[in-house]
């Protein structure tokens, strides 16, 4: 949950490198005499060319506020709206456009959508209202947030707000926004069998409210969701929260989502594919004299995971479009590093034939045992398109009832990755390729699942060593 490295110091330049530093550090850790340090502050940019006020609480803090953290996140997701999916564990963008997915493609679905978005909600969430109502230790929190900050070697204030960079701050603010869908069905009973066709689907601060028309959406539920956000100090954007028509469509998550014809469609928004384009364009660029096996190690990263979550998205296209651009850069970068060559020598030197392909941007290096090792620049259109499946509303991570569901989420997921299917395939062979119950063969068409040798409501992990695969039928024995 921590939007911070452990080598970032906060405002006494300390961090704990080595395991000696760490050690001395669990020591520390007391509640008596505990007083936090202000956080330093940083300014990031925004694509509007405004700036985000980043605070990092220094290493200590951190660590408290961690500590916190463990005893407050399970209360967290026992009290969240059902469909809030930002910073919460085993939740996901993809289960947010899932939803938004599920509310709007039915041809009887509500064709009006409230696009929400809170000003500066992570800087102006009130004090008083999240002492009141966060069950943590309220000394302790009250400290939080009254630290200040330092920019530019002068102590702020800090009268509202958590920071963002603390590691408790997004629990903090889902918690304060959390009660905002149960508000809207308390105040709307009927909304659904009287034909509004109200749903909420939220990422953080950012959230869209579905109706049938826009005027009721204008002037019902807009003033509903502001008297809810004015008890806790919040306000609305004036200029992203808008009312839009699903026919016109709206951006949401990186995503267009657009019904053309009365069907329901799903892209990645044009504003991200630049965004993306921005950013290889700035890596090629930043390398004009990098080794072509060095350019692809950086620009692979880049485009698998930008793919990866257009993944279950109609993206094929985009990623076929992306792939050309991506393909001009390089070919630019390539005649650039060589002006007195002809276009046939740049293009045997940097482009190969692998397979049916031509143009393949790829290179060879030479390793210290030897061998030669290829690097082979990924093509996003070689990303399969695959429909994400939604987590369950209610499920939740802290419950020991929904081990199971999740166990077997989990399996499903690493079945779908090369990374996780090698995991799967190393406890497939510590096996023996044998389920431990009936220890009959897991085998190719045979249904199986995955299941933690010790839990992870208490404790268990992720790794390979904590894991087992059964046959499906003999989870319960």
């Amino acid at each position: 949950m921590s939007l911070l490295p452990d080598n970032t110091p906060g405002v006494d330049k300390i961090t704990w490198k080595t395991p000696v530093a760490k050690i001395n550090a669990i020591a520390s850790m007391k509640m008596r005499g505990y007083s936090p340090l202000p956080l330093r502050r940083v300014l990031i940019p925004k694509k509007n060319g405004k700036t985000r006020p980043l605070g990092i609480p220094v290493m200590k803090c951190r660590a408290m506020q961690a500590l916190h953290l463990l005893a407050l996140e399970p209360v967290a997701e026992t009290t969240a709206d059902p469909n809030s999916y930002g910073f919460r564990p085993e939740r996901a963008t993809a289960d947010a456009g899932e939803q938004c997915f599920i509310s709007l493609a039915r041809k009887v679905s509500a064709e009006w959508v409230l696009e929400a978005d809170i000003q500066g909600c992570f800087d102006n969430i009130s004090h008083d209202w999240m002492i009141a109502n966060i069950p943590t230790d309220k000394t302790i929190l009250k400290k939080w947030l009254n630290a200040g900050f330092v920019y530019q070697n002068e102590l702020f204030p800090t009268e509202a707000g958590t920071p963002q960079g603390g590691i408790i701050s997004p629990v903090l603010a889902n918690m304060t926004l959390d009660g905002l869908e149960a508000m809207l069905a308390e105040k709307f009973p009927k909304a659904k069998r009287t034909g509004l066709k109200m749903n909420m689907v939220r990422y953080a601060d950012d959230f869209i409210i579905t109706g049938n028309s826009k005027e009721w959406l204008e002037h019902e539920v807009k003033p509903a969701v502001v008297e809810f956000l004015a008890e806790r100090g919040l306000v609305l954007s004036p200029e992203k929260t808008k009312i839009t028509h699903i026919g016109d469509g709206f951006d949401f998550l990186g995503w267009s989502i657009r019904k053309y014809g009365g069907k329901l469609l799903m892209k990645p928004s044009k504003a991200n594919v630049k965004a993306h384009l921005d950013k290889i364009r700035e890596v090629i660029k930043g390398n004009k004299t990098a080794k072509q096996e060095n350019l692809i190690r950086l620009l692979n990263p880049v485009l698998r995971g930008w793919a990866n979550y257009h993944s279950h998205v109609v993206a094929k296209e985009t990623f076929v479009s992306v792939d050309r651009c991506v393909w001009s850069m390089l070919w630019r970068w390539a005649a650039r590093r060589h002006p007195n060559k002809k276009a046939r020598w740049v293009k045997e030197r940097y482009f190969k034939s692998r397979g049916t392909r031509n143009w393949v941007f790829a290179a060879t290096e030479n390793q210290e045992d030897g061998t030669r090792r290829e690097f082979i620049l990924l093509q996003e259109s070689d990303t399969p398109i695959q429909r994400h499946v939604k987590i369950r509303a209610n499920a939740n991570p802290h419950d020991l009832q929904w081990e199971p569901y999740f166990e077997s989420r989990w399996g499903k997921k690493m079945s779908n990755s090369a990374r996780g299917r090698a995991k799967l395939y190393r406890v497939w062979l510590r096996q023996d390729g044998l389920c431990p119950t009936c220890q009959e063969t897991i085998a190719k068409g045979i249904p199986w699942d995955v299941r933690y040798i010790v839990k992870r409501t208490e404790g268990g992990s992720d790794a390979a060593s904590n894991l087992r695969l059964h046959h499906l039928n003999c989870r319960g024995n």
